[in-house]
């Protein structure tokens, strides 16, 4: 791995925990989950804007397959994992631990080390990147409105369904595509595996999300009784 991955990897570590307690200082009425999440987003868009930037063909947005990874696409990947990195360190201090959440990095930091240490699949993995940042945003923005005093809103239930079409099209549309891309090609085993375990990650939080809109839209169109 190149030494400049190292350097990335830890001043972005430093600057999103920078970040978070900028916020959190300039929100103290706001709650903990509240400020990381405004961290959260600001990533995701981070991250979607640099795998946007790193495409080379949008004939083939994934394109070259099973290349060696170019240093653009090692950078963008190593600010991902510096904030992966952080978030998993910042969600211990909260006072609910997210366990699917903290399995989701783990997979995560494992696979984008697998892929900076082989310096291989860097195009697969920065698409990978974009679809699992792609719905952050509105999945942040949901939490934000609940505490914001917008829970039972139209607005909230447009953003809940939004959040959740989006999802599911970056996940269980384009995930399984790269997933197999990935499965089929010449890599090391610990890459399919983590490319695999972040799959049905996402298949879990589909089967989650689904119910979620369900109960939702069931909710709202069942009458209230009258006391």
């Amino acid at each position: 791995m190149q030494d400049f991955v190292w350097n990335w990897v830890a001043t972005g570590v430093v600057l999103w925990t920078v970040a978070f307690l900028v916020v959190r200082k300039a929100l103290p009425h706001r709650s903990f989950d509240f400020c990381n999440r405004l961290v959260s987003t600001m990533h995701a868009c981070t991250a979607v804007c640099l795998a946007t930037l790193s495409v080379q063909d949008w004939s083939c947005p994934v394109c070259p397959l099973g290349a060696r990874s170019s240093p653009w696409q090692m950078k963008s990947l190593s600010v991902t994992l510096s904030y992966l990195i952080y978030d998993s360190i910042c969600s211990l201090f909260d006072k609910r631990v997210n366990v699917s959440n903290l399995v989701h990095h783990a997979v995560g930091i494992v696979g984008v080390l697998a892929g900076l240490a082989y310096e291989m699949c860097g195009s697969e993995m920065v698409a990978t990147m974009w679809i699992t940042e792609i719905s952050s945003p509105f999945l942040h923005l949901r939490e934000f409105l609940k505490e914001l005093g917008y829970k039972d809103s139209d607005l909230n239930l447009s953003v809940d369904i939004l959040f959740a079409v989006i999802f599911s099209l970056a996940r269980m549309v384009c995930g399984p595509y790269l997933v197999t891309v990935t499965l089929l090609a010449d890599y090391p085993l610990l890459i399919k595996a983590m490319a695999l375990g972040l799959q049905l990650v996402s298949a879990f939080w589909f089967y989650k999300i689904a119910r979620m809109v369900r109960y939702k839209l069931v909710k709202r169109n069942t009458p209230s009784k009258l006391a």
